[in-house]
Order: structure tokens, then C-alpha cells, then sequence
């Protein structure tokens, strides 16, 4: 028996049988002897089962009589080895990590299993084909205990422009499956998931978080046993034959973290806020205002037009400025020029140094939209080496956004990729590139004719590094059709995500505060558009906008050319209150509290981050629908220190147009005093809003 002692859980593995058991994972059980947890837990054989009750393994096995789904499938020529039985070999612990070797001499697999625990629990499996024949690998899971108290899940959907949107549900019995094959991790269903105690919210409830750390097909199970156990299972999903071990191979799955919290959503999100805030690559400098040219210009690239919207970025007190798509090749619409990774003569006849001088000068960073992984047939590329796409030749390809997929894992397509990528690395002052990925993998057709996703993921990987390696200096996005590629793994190689393609705040209420849930503010792009959305039509407000994308990594995504003084004036007013607040924005603790309701209906969201010793807080209050009362309910705080007095004042915005009501927390002048415990217990009343408006608070302890 090991016992795990992490930040916020404390983990009590069992490693006496085979594939190690995780009997306890959750609340910290200080002193406690592990051995008296085994005891406590030991299940019953029960009347009407096995004379013998199956461990839930980290990896189940079939062959032990677990009665889910088995941990790994597999097998050799005919149908052998399907159900293996793995005995334990030997443990190997150091510094809160364990590792667990296990063998099955009859069916010649090895496994070793590898747990760690500090601010995440993250567990990995490596399966290692010690037999002289081929080994198939169908699935190979990562299972993880939850216990009998969380009987809600919490999954996300959405679709493109709508990424991450909550969904609970019941779990109570039989099993509920979210599976992906896009090829990138998805908007249609993100690879994480809570389960809690009925009804838990951001700050009550015991919620148990699951994240699986892969940038491309995943799956997860959670599921309650017929013995009343719940387990959740989760890792890679493989097509079909796609993933063969000859004698000697191994395979590892992706890692799988998972967070715990006795208090609700939000403190079980800063267990994978800190734990990405903790990696070797997490920024460190101060996250730069950007400015996007694409909602600004899209295919058009005058160079003056450019240059005057450089100047104008500069002036609002933007520090990047990055050029988006049709740059390069015959890229003048989105039907040819993916893979020609060139500066067009068309677009651009005395190349790209014009526009990086004059941004260079201005005193901003210059970074560059690139898409690797895409192809358009109309390409040279394509035209050279059309065996190259990621495709089954024997069928017509399905296209989409007039591309394909190219086939990273072939090397002559790695190496031109990545040549190309490196030249203009190399030849121009580039500090960002904004990486993007817009298709589906369909009938992904890689090496003797086997689906090839997994092959490409790694390729993904191995580009990104060598890139990396290649240029230290200069920091990564991973955008795919905005939000489809958010996950651990990539954010080892990826400084920022592209939160979603839609840049209308009042959507992006929503889907920033799901993606909050697994990402720090810092992270995840965020954009003030123009009046009017891009992708819905609607209009809204400057504050409503700039307020919204404040709480992130703040760009403009808006042709600056066409604002008056005025408008100019304010825009310069939010880049400056975001750069104010920058070091407690990107280095608190983000918060959330449970949806605002007047009546039945959700009516405002209400969203913040507490600095690290909770001296000073800044949460935002969006209005999105008018209620059934005429004011809103009073907005309570919980998580601030009870013993510090608070100022809490409204911070100034530009004319939003709000209500006639008024509200004790003044915008101006004397600020209201009130205790961190009465700022939980009874909360602040605020002004009433109009829809799709904002209101701003800053909290400062005596």
C-alpha cells in the first residue's frame, strides 16, 4: 500500500496484485495507515457473483472477472491473448510517483504503470509486446475510482462557434460515453468531465475532475458497475487496426490527469490551472495585447491598408500584431495555396519585410497564421506530391473547406513542411505563429494502408518540438476552427488556444466559462470584435466586448481604421485597464459562482479572479436576458479571506447604456467596506443591467 499526499488529494494505491488499484482518491486522510483503507473498503463476494470480487484496476481486466469494460483490448494472430491476467513484478517509488511493473509471461505483455500526484493526479500506461508475434491494440484505458457519493456528471458539447457547453446529468446507473474522431480534440465533445455529489456547484459539492491530455481522438466511459462501484475510463481512441505492436514495441497512452475538490467547481479547476501554470514551457513574461488582421482585412493584404492598421494597433497600446491567412502562395480565397509556404508575389511583391519593418518600428511583436497539417488540391505542393494527403487513393477524398489533410507521418512531407516553416522562421523577425488545423480526419489512410490518425498525432508533436527547438524564441497558438484543439498535451507545445472562432461576447460568456474550467485566464485567447459579431450578427456594446476579453489573453480582432477619436479613445482605455490588471488576471486564482437567476431562468453570469493571498479580486457580472424580477439578486463572493475588509467599487466603463437603477457600490468616489465573510454570507446588491450589459468590481483589503 502507497500512499499519495498531493496539494489539494491524497491518493492510496494498492500495488499488491498485478495492474496497481486506486482505493482512495479524494479528501486528504492525513496520518491515516493505508492498510486500514484497504480494510474499510474490501468489497463483499455477494450472492449471485464470483467467488472472488475483480479489483477495479487501473486497468480492469477482463480475465480477472471485472464485469465493465475491459482496460486493455487486444490481440495476436487469431484471436489469442484477448483476456490477459497481468502479475505484479516490482514497484518503483520516488517523490510522490509510483511506478507499477506488471507481466502476463503466458500472453508475453508487460505493463507499467505510472501515477504521480502534486497538483493533478496523472496516470500513464505503457504496454510492451514481450512476445515473438504481432499484438493488436484495440483500446488501452486509464480507469480511475469514484465513489459511491458522485452520482451527477458534468460532460461538455457544443459545435464550431460554440465550443464547451456544460451538460449534466444523472449517474446513477449504466454507462454514459463521449467518443471523438476529428482527428484534433474537438468541439463537438471535449475530452474532460466532472462527477460530483448531486447538485454541486462552483463552491459546494465534492467534484472529481477528469482531462484526458491527447490533441486528437479520444474517448471516455464513466460508468456504474452492477456491484454499485463507478468507474472512469479514459484514453485514445484507435481505428481499427490502427495501432499494431511488433515483438519488442511499446505503447503508452496519453496521460490522464484529474483534479479533486470537498468545495465545488471552481477550487477543482485550480488544480489544472496550477498544474499548467507549473510546466517548464507556461509563460512567464507578461502576455502581450494583440491585434488579429483577420476580421480586419481577411483575404485582402494592401500593404498601406496593413501598415495604417499596424499604426492604429500600436496606438491603442496593442504589443502584437499578427497577420492572419493569405499570405503565402495563391492564397487570395480559401480554395488553393495550403502547403505553399512562401510569401505570394501577388499579395505581397516586395515580400513580408515591408509589414515587419514597419510593425518592428512601431514597437510591437510581428507573428504570422500558419496551417501545417492542410492541403489544398490546388496547391504546388499537392500537384508535386499528391500521395502525400492523408487519404485511402482508392476513393475519392471528402473534402472540406476545399482541403485535405497532409500526411505529416510520410517524411518527405515532414521534412517540406517543416523546411518551409523554418525558412521564413528563419528569414523574418517573427515572435508568434498562430497555428491552425480546420478539417475533420476522414478515412485518414496513413502507412500498408491503416488508418493513420495516430501516426499523424505524433508527427504533430515531433513538428511542434523540433519547431520549438529550432526557434526558442518564438511562442505558438494552437488554433483549430478556433477551439477544437484544447487539451495538456498540446499546451506543452503552445503558449496559447484559440478559445473559439466566435468572437461575440455574448456567446463567448458561455464558452469561456467552460473552457475556464480546464484552462487559466492566460491561456486562452480572447478578442474584442467589432460592433457587430461576425459570426452571429448581433451587436453589442465596447464594454460588454472589452470586458468579456479581458478575462483572458486580450486581442482586437476589429478593423481599427474605421473607429472615430472617440471610439479610439475607449479601446486605448480597455488595453490599458486589461494591462492594469494583467499580473492579477494571469496570476490569480480564476473564479466562477453559480449562474444569476431571476425566477426559472438563468438571467447573468458572474465570473472573476482572486489574487494568490486574496488582497485584491476583480469580478465581472454580465447581464445576458432581463428576468422576471425587476432587479437583480444580490451577487455573493464566497472564497475570500473572512477576516479582510474589503473596498468594493465599480470600476468606470464606456456607455453601455444601463438602467436607471443604482446600487450602494458606488462607480466613483467612497467605496463600499464590507468583510470577506459578509461578502460570502449576504453578498452586494448590484444595479439593475440591461441585457448584454457589464458590470466591473474591483475589491481591494484594508
Amino acid at each position: 500500500m502507497i500512499h499519495l499526499r498531493g496539494r489539494a488529494a491524497d491518493v492510496v494505491v494498492d500495488t499488491s496484485a498485478g495492474a496497481p488499484v486506486i482505493l482512495h482518491w479524494g479528501a486528504p486522510l492525513g496520518d491515516a495507515d493505508p492498510q486500514s483503507v484497504a480494510a474499510a473498503l474490501a468489497r463483499p463476494v455477494v450472492v449471485g457473483g464470483l467467488d472472488a470480487v475483480a479489483p477495479l484496476a487501473v486497468v480492469p481486466e477482463h480475465g480477472g472477472g471485472f464485469p465493465g469494460r475491459p482496460g486493455l483490448a487486444g490481440r495476436r494472430q487469431g484471436g489469442r491473448d484477448w483476456a490477459p491476467r497481468f502479475a505484479p513484478d516490482r514497484v518503483d517509488e520516488h517523490d510522490g510517483r509510483v511506478v507499477v511493473h506488471a507481466v502476463d509471461a503466458a500472453a508475453g505483455l508487460r505493463l507499467a504503470t505510472e501515477i504521480e500526484l502534486d497538483d493533478t493526479l496523472r496516470v500513464r500506461v505503457t504496454l510492451v509486446n514481450e512476445g515473438a508475434t504481432r499484438y493488436l491494440v484495440d483500446h488501452l484505458l486509464v480507469a480511475l475510482p469514484l465513489p459511491a457519493e458522485a452520482r451527477e456528471v458534468m460532460r461538455f458539447d457544443g459545435r464550431w462557434a460554440r465550443e464547451f457547453q456544460a451538460v449534466r446529468q444523472p449517474f446513477v446507473s449504466g454507462a454514459i460515453t463521449s467518443e471523438n474522431r476529428a482527428g484534433r480534440s474537438s468541439q463537438d465533445h471535449v475530452p474532460l468531465l466532472f462527477a460530483g455529489t448531486p447538485g454541486f456547484g462552483e463552491w459546494d459539492g465534492e467534484v472529481w475532475g477528469v482531462h484526458v491530455a491527447w490533441s486528437s481522438n479520444w474517448q471516455w466511459l464513466a460508468e456504474v458497475l452492477p456491484d454499485g462501484r463507478a468507474v472512469v475510463q479514459a484514453g485514445e481512441l484507435l481505428h481499427p487496426g490502427e495501432l499494431a505492436l511488433e515483438p519488442g514495441e511499446e505503447y503508452s497512452t496519453p496521460w490522464v490527469h484529474a483534479t479533486y475538490s470537498g468545495g465545488g467547481l471552481t477550487p477543482a479547476s485550480w488544480g489544472f490551472h496550477r498544474s499548467l501554470r507549473g510546466r517548464p514551457v507556461h509563460p512567464q513574461r507578461p502576455r502581450p495585447v494583440l491585434v488579429n488582421t483577420w476580421e480586419a482585412v481577411y483575404f485582402d493584404h494592401d500593404l498601406e491598408r496593413l501598415k495604417a492598421l499596424a499604426s492604429a494597433a500600436a496606438a491603442v497600446g496593442a504589443e502584437r500584431y499578427v497577420l492572419d491567412d493569405g499570405w503565402f502562395g495563391s492564397r487570395r480565397d480559401d480554395r488553393s495555396g495550403l502547403g505553399d509556404w512562401v510569401v505570394s508575389a501577388d499579395a505581397h511583391p516586395q515580400g513580408l519585410g515591408p509589414i515587419v519593418d514597419h510593425v518592428r518600428s512601431l514597437g510591437m511583436e510581428f507573428g504570422l497564421w500558419f496551417e501545417p497539417e492542410m492541403v489544398n488540391p490546388d496547391s504546388d505542393l499537392y500537384r508535386a506530391h499528391p500521395e502525400w494527403a492523408l487519404v485511402d487513393a482508392r476513393y475519392e477524398p471528402v473534402l472540406a473547406r476545399h482541403q485535405l489533410v497532409l500526411n505529416l507521418a510520410e517524411p518527405g512531407a515532414y521534412a517540406h513542411v517543416r523546411d518551409q516553416m523554418h525558412a521564413m522562421l528563419c528569414d523574418h523577425d517573427i515572435g508568434f505563429v498562430k497555428w491552425d488545423m480546420n478539417r475533420h480526419h476522414v478515412q485518414a489512410t496513413g502507412e500498408r494502408g491503416a488508418a493513420g490518425t495516430h501516426a499523424q498525432t505524433l508527427a504533430l508533436y515531433r513538428l511542434l518540438d523540433e519547431l520549438r527547438t529550432l526557434h526558442p524564441d518564438v511562442e505558438f497558438e494552437s488554433c483549430s476552427s478556433g477551439g477544437g484543439r484544447m487539451d495538456f498535451a498540446i499546451l506543452e507545445r503552445a503558449e496559447r488556444v484559440w478559445a473559439s472562432d466566435c468572437i461575440d461576447a455574448h456567446e463567448r460568456q458561455l464558452i469561456q466559462r467552460g473552457v475556464s474550467m480546464l484552462l487559466p485566464p492566460e491561456l486562452m485567447g480572447s478578442h474584442i470584435g467589432g460592433p457587430v459579431a461576425h459570426t452571429t450578427g448581433r451587436m453589442h456594446t465596447l464594454a460588454f466586448r472589452a470586458v468579456t476579453a479581458l478575462f483572458g489573453h486580450m486581442g482586437i480582432e476589429w478593423n481599427l481604421l474605421g473607429l472615430d477619436d472617440r471610439e479610439r479613445a475607449q479601446v486605448a482605455e480597455m488595453v490599458a485597464l486589461h494591462q492594469r490588471f494583467r499580473p492579477l488576471l494571469h496570476g490569480g486564482d480564476a473564479v466562477r459562482f453559480d449562474p444569476l437567476c431571476s425566477g426559472p431562468e438563468v438571467t447573468a453570469l458572474a465570473q472573476g479572479v482572486y489574487a494568490a493571498d486574496r488582497r485584491e479580486a476583480l469580478v465581472s457580472v454580465a447581464q445576458l436576458a432581463t428576468g422576471i424580477a425587476l432587479a437583480p439578486p444580490p451577487l455573493r463572493l464566497p472564497g475570500l479571506d473572512p477576516a479582510f475588509r474589503y473596498a468594493v467599487a465599480l470600476l468606470p466603463l464606456p456607455r453601455q447604456g444601463w438602467s436607471m437603477s443604482r446600487s450602494a457600490v458606488a462607480v466613483e468616489g467612497d467605496a463600499l467596506r464590507l468583510t470577506g465573510r459578509q461578502l460570502a454570507a449576504h453578498g452586494v446588491q448590484l444595479p439593475s443591467l440591461n441585457p448584454d450589459s457589464v458590470a466591473l468590481l474591483h475589491l481591494v483589503a484594508d
